[in-house]
């Protein structure tokens, strides 16, 4: 049987994904420090839905605490490492740059050490759409320059994809970088828009809209995202790019790839979703632009595709906000 460690296993994608890997047959080791960033019971309630499984073994620690991955990565060798532990949060990241510096830099140090030591046939590194900072040109291109971040969160998920090509370089660690985009769906985060909006209009309160509504976001619904991770698995990088659209270093077995619907949806449309799923009215408080946010993404979805052979599921935004919005209530109606 094959083993994957998944850190950030309680979080919302990885919690999704080894599931996922779960019904594939897969072993999967979980690490997961369950903070406080927000209800720690969610991410534990997410955790004991995985340990359900014999095939998968919790793990309660700091991806940041100095040699602990390389342990972990000694006792159960994994076949592949998808590192998702991370400090999240473009706004958080403004009050609070320290908890980035620890979970996204140390935290990434700490993997690519123990993947040194213990090489995985594959290692997996989350990044973000927010790398691509202030680019205007769209859809979004991995070969695209992105040096231009607009959020101390995007800078340091920027950074781990230069520390992460370095250790591939220098060791030979087939590495794949993921930029996601927008990601939703049943157990999401509830620091997200799609929890606070739902939440907010059951309860007849209004939603902060922001940049007066003026918003367009590649919004990717969990399942198809964790589909195509789990695919990415089986293809590392190699020698040769795979197509004219590849991001391969030609320096070292890296590569960047987009994970997104490849399809923006205004904002106005997405309330209105929530709205028919709820069966009630927003109440819409509109502001202006956050500091470090952006009014669009958009993923060019080429490589992926190319990637994979095909292109991934896309489920669309009605489809997965009414998900979501049953899911919520199953969890959160009043008894």
């Amino acid at each position: 049987m094959k083993c994957a460690l998944v850190t950030g296993s309680a979080g919302f994608i990885g919690y999704h994904l080894s599931a996922r890997l779960l019904e594939d047959g897969w072993r999967v080791v979980g690490l997961d420090n369950l903070s406080d960033y927000y209800d720690p019971d969610l991410k534990r309630r997410r955790h004991a839905r995985l340990a359900a499984s014999d095939a998968f073994t919790p793990v309660i620690g700091d991806v940041s605490t100095p040699g602990h991955m390389t342990e972990l990565m000694a006792a159960h060798r994994p076949d592949a490492v998808i590192h998702l532990a991370a400090q999240a949060g473009v706004r958080h990241s403004i009050d609070a740059p320290r908890d980035y510096v620890r979970a996204n830099l140390v935290g990434t140090h700490e993997v690519l050490e123990g993947a040194r030591a213990h090489p995985p046939a594959h290692l997996l590194i989350a990044s973000t759409s927010s790398a691509y900072g202030a680019g205007t040109e769209m859809p979004y291109r991995e070969t695209m320059k992105t040096d231009a971040q607009m959020s101390f969160y995007a800078a340091t998920k920027k950074a781990t994809e230069a520390l992460a090509h370095s250790y591939a370089h220098l060791y030979g660690l087939p590495t794949t970088m993921f930029r996601f985009f927008t990601v939703y769906g049943p157990w999401g985060r509830p620091d997200m828009a799609l929890f606070k909006f739902t939440r907010a209009i059951l309860a007849g309160e209004p939603i902060d809209v922001y940049n007066h509504g003026n918003m367009r976001r590649d919004f990717t619904y969990v399942s198809d995202l964790v589909a195509g991770l789990a695919a990415l698995i089986d293809v590392p990088p190699g020698d040769a790019p795979v197509s004219a659209a590849d991001s391969l270093s030609p320096v070292a077995p890296h590569r960047i790839v987009n994970i997104g619907n490849g399809e923006p949806v205004e904002l106005g449309r997405f309330i209105a979703a929530i709205e028919a799923a709820t069966d009630r009215p927003a109440i819409r408080n509109l502001m202006e632009m956050q500091p470090g946010d952006v009014p669009a993404t958009w993923a060019d979805t080429t490589l992926l595709t190319d990637l994979l052979g095909a292109p991934l599921p896309r489920t669309d935004i009605e489809t997965g906000v009414r998900a979501f919005v049953d899911w919520y209530q199953d969890e959160y109606a009043p008894s």
